[in-house]
């Protein structure tokens, strides 16, 4: 009787990526099976709370930075495009 679970002689050679809840994203200490396992941003597993938070407040400051950064970059560029100060008339001049 077939039990449903299918076996393909000779993948396993070309199955070398490993599972992603086999180690913590950070320490990279490996999970075991009948432990909490803290997950973040979908499929980022950390082996504690306190790996996880190291993680989170990382990502932070990176995204903290990176958008400090763009606003300088947006703030420069405006000031490059924007016109002087100083007011000039042009048009047509007419001596009689």
């Amino acid at each position: 009787m077939a039990t449903g679970m299918f076996h393909f002689a000779g993948t396993e050679e070309y199955n070398t990526e490993s599972h992603f809840l086999e180690a913590c994203y950070l320490c990279r200490k490996p999970l075991g099976y009948n432990t909490d396992i803290f997950m973040y941003r979908g499929n980022t597993p950390f082996c504690s709370k306190e790996c996880r938070q190291e993680q989170i407040e990382f990502d932070e400051a990176k995204e903290k930075s990176w958008n400090m950064s763009s606003r300088s970059i947006r703030k420069s560029d405006s000031n490059k495009n924007s016109t002087p100060t100083k007011t000039s008339r042009t048009g047509t001049v007419v001596v009689a």
